[in-house]
Order: C-alpha cells, then sequence, then structure tokens
C-alpha cells in the first residue's frame, strides 16, 4: 500500500539531569516506550480523565516532549497553500515552522522560535518529528530538513543546519522523520545523499563529526543506539538495509538487506534482548541474532505474507517472547520473537466497536503503545486514550476515553497521527487545533 505517511517510527544516554517524571523525546525517556511513573490510575473514572488545560496549536504529526516543567512540540502555521492528504503526490506550501514552548501545568506559552519554511511533501499537515531535549537545549527537526537547536530554558537559537542546502538532498517524499537522537557529545540524524544517510553533528555547535552510509532514499526510520556484542551500537535502518555503526565515528560494522516498498523503512528496529526485530511494508521483516562478543549479527528468520508484522506509522513494543505492533491494514497483533508466528489480532484498538473482520477503510490505522507496569496505554487514531493488558494469548481492554477530535485526513477518514507524551502523572496529547494535558494521578 503506497503512500502513507510514516511517522517514524534502542536505548538513548541522557542528560544527568533528565528526571525519572520527565519525557524528554520521542519513546520516552529511554527512547523505548516505557513509562516508569507510579501513582498512576488503574482505571478511568466514569467520565474520563480530568482535562488540566488546552491551547491552540496549528498542523502538526510531531509529538510533544516534557522536560523540568515545560513542554516543548513543532507545529506549522500555513499561510498558503493546498494542505489537502495525497499519497503520490506532494503538497507544495508556504508558511513558518515553529517550535513552541509551554508551561506543563498550565499551557501558557514561555517561548516560540518561527522561521520561513516553504513546504514540498505529501501529507504536509506539519512537522513529524518529535523535539529532542537534553542537556538544557532543544533539538527540534522540521519535515522540511531544518534542524535547530534552541537553548530549552528561552528558546535562544544556538544553531541550525539546513539539510537540503548543506548536502544538496531533496526533501523524501513524505519528509524528514527520523527523530534526533542525542549521544555523548553528538547529535545523530537521517539526512540522506550520497555518503550522508546518517550525519553526527557536535551537540553545542552544529559542527559535523561524521557521516556514513548511501543509499537511493534515506528513509524515515529513526537512528537507534542499543548495546551489544559488548559496545554501544548504532542501528540506522535505510530504503536498502539495516545497518550497525560505532556512533563514536561512524564505522560500519555489519548490514543486512532489507528492502520495504516505496522506500518506506519507517520503524526504529527493536531490540529485544539478544535480538533485534525490524519489519515495514511489502512483506520485509527480519529477526537478528545480535552476536554477544562483537558487533555483528546473524539472521534468524525473515518475514513472509502470514507471519510477522509490518509496521508503518506507531513502533511495536516487545514483552518477553511477544511482538505487539500494529500491523497492515490497521490491526493491533501479538508476534512470537523466535518464530515469527502470529498469535492474534484485533482491530478494537483503532476501530473502537467495530467487528475484527470490518477493516474497511482501516488502511495504515494507527495506534501508540506505551507500556505501563503489566498493563498499556494506547493512543488510538480516533483520539482515544485506551488502558488494556496485552498477553500472548488475547487483548484485554479495561477502559478507554475521549481526549481529543481527530483532525488530519487518511485516506478518507480523520485520525490523529500524534505520538503522546506521559510526564508528570499526566498524558499530552495534540492534533492539527490544540495541545491538551490530563491528569492520570490517582486520586
Amino acid at each position: 500500500m503506497r503512500g502513507v505517511f510514516p511517522l517514524v517510527v534502542s536505548l538513548l544516554a541522557l542528560s544527568p539531569a533528565a528526571r525519572g517524571d520527565d519525557w524528554p523525546q520521542w519513546l520516552g525517556p529511554d527512547r523505548d516506550g516505557v513509562w516508569k511513573e507510579t501513582g498512576v490510575i488503574e482505571h478511568f473514572p466514569a467520565n474520563g480523565p480530568k482535562k488540566l488545560w488546552s491551547v491552540p496549536i496549528r498542523g502538526g504529526y510531531s509529538g510533544p516532549a516534557v522536560v523540568g516543567g515545560l513542554v516543548y512540540v513543532t507545529d506549522y502555521a500555513r499561510a498558503d497553500g493546498d494542505a489537502t492528504n495525497n499519497p503520490a503526490k506532494r503538497g507544495e506550501l508556504t508558511g513558518k515552522e515553529r517550535v513552541l514552548c509551554l508551561d506543563a501545568k498550565t499551557g501558557q506559552k514561555v517561548w516560540k522560535h518561527e522561521y520561513d519554511c516553504t513546504y514540498s511533501v505529501s501529507y504536509p499537515t506539519g512537522p513529524r518529528c518529535t523535539p529532542t531535549v537534553a542537556g538544557g537545549n532543544v533539538y527540534a527537526l522540521g519535515a522540511m530538513g531544518n534542524l535547530v537547536c534552541l537553548t530549552a530554558a528561552d528558546g535562544k537559537l544556538v544553531w541550525a543546519r539546513d539539510f537540503k542546502k548543506d548536502y544538496n538532498t531533496g526533501a523524501p517524499m513524505w519528509g524528514f522523520c527520523g527523530h534526533p537522537l542525542v549521544y555523548k557529545n553528538l547529535v545523530i540524524c537521517i539526512v540522506g545523499g550520497d555518503g550522508t544517510v546518517a550525519v553526527a553533528f557536535d551537540k553545542d555547535t552544529g559542527v559535523e563529526r561524521w557521516r556514513a552510509l548511501s543509499a537511493p532514499e534515506p528513509g524515515y526510520c529513526a537512528p537507534t543506539l542499543i548495546e551489544a556484542g559488548g559496545t554501544k551500537q548504532l542501528v540506522i535502518w535505510h530504503a536498502k538495509s539495516i545497518n550497525g555503526l560505532d556512533p563514536d565515528t561512524g564505522k560500519k560494522y555489519w548490514s543486512v538487506p532489507l528492502e520495504p516498498k516505496y522506500g518506506m523503512a519507517i520503524m526504529a528496529p527493536l531490540k529485544i534482548g539478544d535480538y533485534l526485530f525490524a519489519g515495514g511494508i511489502g512483506h520485509q521483516a527480519v529477526l537478528l541474532k545480535l552476536d554477544p562478543n562483537r558487533p555483528d549479527v546473524s539472521v534468524v528468520w525473515h518475514g513472509r505474507q502470514g507471519t510477522a508484522i509490518y509496521p508503518v506509522n506507531s513502533p511495536p513494543v516487545a514483552d518477553g517472547d511477544t511482538i505487539y505492533g500494529v500491523d497492515q491494514p490497521g490491526q493491533l497483533r501479538a508476534v512470537r520473537v523466535s518464530t515469527g508466528e502470529r498469535l492474534w489480532s484485533t482491530f478494537k484498538p483503532i476501530l473502537g466497536e467495530a467487528k475484527d473482520d470490518d477493516y474497511a477503510g482501516a488502511g495504515s490505522g494507527t495506534a501508540f503503545l506505551v507500556k505501563h507496569g503489566d498493563r498499556y496505554f494506547l493512543f488510538g487514531e480516533t483520539g482515544h486514550l485506551i488502558i488494556a493488558r496485552l498477553t500472548p494469548e488475547r487483548y484485554e481492554e479495561i477502559g478507554r476515553a475521549k481526549l481529543v477530535e481527530p483532525t488530519g485526513d487518511a485516506m478518507g477518514r480523520k485520525v490523529v497521527w500524534s505520538y503522546p507524551a506521559f510526564a508528570n502523572k499526566c498524558v499530552y496529547v495534540r492534533n492539527d487545533k490544540e495541545i491538551a494535558c490530563y491528569s492520570l494521578a490517582k486520586e
């Protein structure tokens, strides 16, 4: 299925100043989709969770980051052009990309940084990448390849790069989607071009420190940091292969072919114990065994029709020998890690009460999964937050609550395709009109 906006979709070396109740980047503190705060509700109140605030926002798919009592999020203030989503055509828009900082308790604006930005991408509503907050700075990557480093406290511009100009590359069909990764003194990004699929910049100055890999398309996958074989490894999945690099130098350790359709390498490769999984559209999936003694891998199995999962917008999670993720055309599925065997599937988190065989109109259906203890919070594309238990045997829904309206367009239906943030015993969600905070604290 062509033309789905990829929200891409692993560990991060965090700043020592990051607190346990912060959500400083995409997928949370450890970039693994796990929320560790305690004192959180077991069930929704009868009238749903309490809304603490909501404030207007403009278009965008980027999720919020929450650090030190502040919320960071990006959007696109369109001035002119048709923002209709066409999976096979780039929208041509003019406007400003913005990085917004809000008070986490009230939603009041603290500061705003904006710049003129002409869009030429499919699904042109707004930026894709959640800001990454580390060491007192905010790193925000826009849909057209504008990377800015701002001071977290007041939004002062520290440095900026323009990938298109600096690396003579064009924006991918669905925009730049690789959430910036901060590692030691580096910020690592997916750029594209000859020898520059992955580029590491000095996090304080923006000066290039290394470059690596070539591919006809850079893909949409976030750079992912893992530890295996006695060392840190940077995993980069582009349109042709999945690769392991030395994160300090960009030196390639290993490479395995993995070619999804339409260059849609999207999901961040998922480390599961001694294994690494990645999959995408076109029945392209692989489970790799990580060598325990050196940075290398071997293939355990390849996906094929009727096995594995092939994520698009939402990254899967793993628990023991089970992967849980949203497959095509939009069902939540459980898969056995060791074999790729499918265990069960359900459309309920995406389609609500619709029957599981009623998948018409669910193409690229999306629900974002966050693990919390022995249960999961799922934010579905209908704007519902769901509490559920996921086991190898079944999907058990505990409750759901409508938080925001679906305002985006996807293949004839309205959707919310933005990864939420969980911090301060709250959930922070956005659509194309508002960003809102709801309390999830026990009374």
